[in-house]
């Protein structure tokens, strides 16, 4: 009343013997991962533009006119000598404030003034010009300089 038990050592016969067993993969493939991803990609993309922000309403009709274009900005350019130039056009100081006026009332809006000063150029002289415009009653003023990259930039 024995019974034997075969465990497909050398002799059993086993289909899982060491000659037909495979070695384990070692690599993950990620291809199907990634055509996932670039559908989801596109998915997105393709529905960014297509979603509205805040509540849908239905908007009245106007006669209104449509807001102007922004409209190019003036720029004054103080030279190395200090002489002032607007838009290439060379005023006095003291005429400043009403060139700028005039071109307030043919625009019909107050533009962005853009100051453009000479390096060599002393600070007290742009800080008088700045104050002349300011003085006329303009808010909207920047100054322009060169984007130059630091030397921890580089």
């Amino acid at each position: 009343m024995g019974m034997s038990f075969q465990t497909g050592g050398p002799g059993g016969g086993s289909r899982f013997s060491g000659r037909w067993r495979r070695p384990p993969m070692a690599e993950i493939n990620v291809t199907p991962m990634v055509d996932v991803m670039l559908v989801l990609l596109i998915i997105f993309m393709v529905a960014a533009p297509l979603l509205v922000s805040g509540v849908p309403i239905d908007l009245p009709d106007s006669r209104a006119k449509s807001l102007p274009e922004d409209n190019a900005p003036v720029q004054i350019t103080l030279d190395q000598g200090g002489r002032v130039y607007v838009d290439k056009l060379e005023v006095p100081l003291d005429e400043l404030a009403p060139k700028l006026s005039a071109i307030v009332e043919a625009r019909g809006d107050e533009p962005r003034i853009y100051v453009r000063a000479d390096k060599a150029l002393g600070y007290g002289r742009v800080i008088e010009v700045v104050g002349e415009i300011n003085a006329a009653g303009f808010k909207k003023v920047a100054l322009v300089s060169d984007q130059h990259m630091s030397k921890t930039e580089r």
